[in-house]
């Protein structure tokens, strides 16, 4: 397969668990976006950060930036379901990065609220890319079987 990339970001571990088992399963290449300011580990606290973060639109700066994005032809984008989208920081790394003309396959973890419109909100902030059906996963209940029917039934090899 071409270069592939893995991005995620991941509060509570489930999301990072899914990350690398995508990563492996296709011989990408994991990239963890960190933001500069950790969230809360509180739940309550991160919901309530979460929510006025998403309701304002904002864009948390991040730690790191990913060099060579260019040489990646299909980037997996992993977040875990917020208040049914994405997560700031992974809007901070789509709209920082450009993926135009690229493949864009997103994937979340979730606590109930499935995808939500987090392929929708990733079809925004990458208007330009080919965007592929996702993948969900309930909490940290992520079955190897299912990740690899989901990467056949969208045409993604294993390698």
């Amino acid at each position: 397969m071409e270069n592939v990339l893995v991005v995620y970001y991941s509060h509570s571990s489930n999301t990072s668990k899914l990350a690398k088992m995508i990563a492996e399963k296709v011989g990408g290449k994991l990239y963890e976006i960190i933001p500069k300011s950790a969230y809360p580990n509180d739940y309550n606290a991160v919901v309530e950060q979460a929510r006025k973060e998403i309701q304002a639109g904002f864009r948390p700066p991040l730690k790191t930036n990913i060099e060579n994005i260019d040489i990646y032809n299909t980037v997996f984008v992993g977040t875990p379901n917020w208040l049914s989208s994405v997560a700031p920081p992974v809007a901070t790394f789509l709209e920082s990065n450009d993926l135009s003309g690229k493949t864009v396959i997103p994937f979340c973890t979730n606590g109930g609220g499935g995808f939500g419109h987090i392929e929708h909100d990733i079809q925004k902030l990458c208007s330009n890319s080919k965007i592929l059906p996702g993948f969900s996963a309930y909490g940290s209940s992520i079955k190897d079987t299912e990740v690899s029917a989901w990467l056949k039934r969208i045409g993604i090899q294993e390698k």
